[in-house]
């Protein structure tokens, strides 16, 4: 365009179409289509938008000089020109700088969520150690602060473990040979040994279970059912008199036998043994524990459950949270992790933003001889929604820079 033309139209063409005479360059430059793949990406990102918003302002600034001559307020018009230019060079530094800041804030977040992750997994690994301990420590202050006698409850199954067990290895050749004999067979002394130990159990606790209700009947002075559950208890007695009791003794009439010269216990004298070693443990076991533990167990067993309430009769809830501190720290870092997400993404879209936005000023002072924004923009809040936006286009208030209009009242002061 400018070769074909010469003399004072080369030099208007020239002034009015002056982008054309580096445009190109800029852009091809800024490109970078030719160079390597690092240099060309450091241009599109930091050199691109820069120079697209440059040429922009230029082509928009040729139009705004053409309509000065028909414009009112030509002064404050040119001023707010030139603070256009201002806001475009601060934008491109902001854009440079924000660039930067994105990049620092981007691995300062990296190196703080691999932080976090590693205390989060030094945390989980604390926590699945010292969880065994806490429940433990939970559990025996529970107990010892509890008003159901928790400690006569497991000592009670404890004990009618401990006898079902003694028991069952007294017992077990007897029944294998009943059973034997029954059968035919020849049957192995494991399998019976389980359903064995699990009936006798059942047995020892149901004594205990008829110890108990017969107590309770001694309590309430109820002649009726001391005497049932007196029958109740005699027959108990005979059962595990003669069918486990009396094993124990005959197991020890060989230590008895070496000690004396013929002994010979017989069977009252058998009994009568097995009856005071019957009385003698049920006594014991009774006194000791089984007293407080038994009406425990029967009230879980019925179903009546057991309520547990502290000192002001309010009901106590006994599950507790493991480790509440675990949890606050866990909520702590999340929304640590969210205020840095926005604030990373924010980092992030403001540097072009604000380049755009300086582009645009020039746009619209061209159209409504006014900034649209106002730069820079410190955070995302600054930028405007649509609507605001468009009640700010349609307030028709020309161009005035805060300064100018500080320093024209001045001066209307002092004249």
């Amino acid at each position: 365009m400018f070769n074909e033309t010469s003399g004072l139209w080369k030099v208007v063409l020239s002034v009015l179409f002056f982008p054309l005479l580096f445009q190109n360059g800029f852009i091809e430059f800024a490109w970078g289509a030719g160079d390597p793949f690092w240099v060309m990406t450091g241009k599109r990102i930091f050199a691109l938008l820069p120079v697209m918003a440059i040429i922009l302002g230029c082509w928009v600034s040729i139009g705004c000089v053409l309509t000065v001559l028909v414009r009112q307020n030509r002064r404050e018009f040119l001023t707010g020109m030139l603070i256009t230019w201002w806001d475009l060079g601060k934008s491109i530094v902001y854009f440079w700088g924000g660039i930067l800041k994105f990049l620092f804030n981007f691995a300062v977040a990296v190196i703080e969520i691999g932080k976090i992750v590693f205390l989060g997994l030094l945390s989980i690994l604390q926590e699945a150690v010292y969880t065994p301990f806490r429940l433990l420590r939970s559990v025996s202050r529970n107990v010892l602060s509890s008003p159901v006698p928790w400690i006569a409850v497991f000592m009670t199954i404890f004990w009618c473990i401990i006898e079902a067990v003694i028991f069952t290895y007294v017992t077990t050749p007897l029944v294998v040979d009943v059973f034997s004999n029954i059968t035919g067979e020849n049957l192995n002394i494991n399998l019976i040994r389980i359903p064995l130990f699990l009936f006798l159990l059942f047995v020892i606790m149901g004594s205990y279970a008829v110890l108990s209700t017969f107590v309770d009947s001694f309590k309430k002075k109820n002649v009726s059912s001391i005497m049932g559950i007196g029958v109740i208890e005699m027959v108990v007695l005979f059962v595990e008199v003669v069918f486990l009791y009396r094993e124990f003794v005959d197991s020890l009439v060989p230590w008895f036998a070496q000690y004396s010269e013929n002994f010979e216990l017989g069977v009252i004298g058998t009994l009568a043994i097995s009856c005071f070693v019957w009385f003698g443990i049920r006594s014991l076991s009774w006194f000791l524990f089984a007293a407080h533990g038994t009406p425990t167990i029967l009230y879980l067993i019925q179903g009546k459950g057991v309520v547990v309430f502290n000192q002001n009769g309010m009901e106590s809830n006994r599950l507790r949270s493991i480790s509440p501190e675990f949890m606050e720290r866990i909520k702590a870092e999340v929304a640590w992790m969210r205020e840095k997400g926005e604030e990373l993404l924010a980092s992030l879209m403001l540097p072009p933003l604000q380049v755009v936005a300086a582009g645009v000023n020039f746009c619209t002072m061209l159209l409504i001889s006014k900034h649209l924004f106002e730069l820079p923009f410190k955070s995302m809040s600054a930028i405007a929604n649509s609507k605001a936006l468009l009640r700010k286009i349609d307030d028709n208030r020309p161009v005035t820079v805060e300064n100018n209009k500080k320093s024209r009242e001045y001066e209307n002061v002092q004249v």
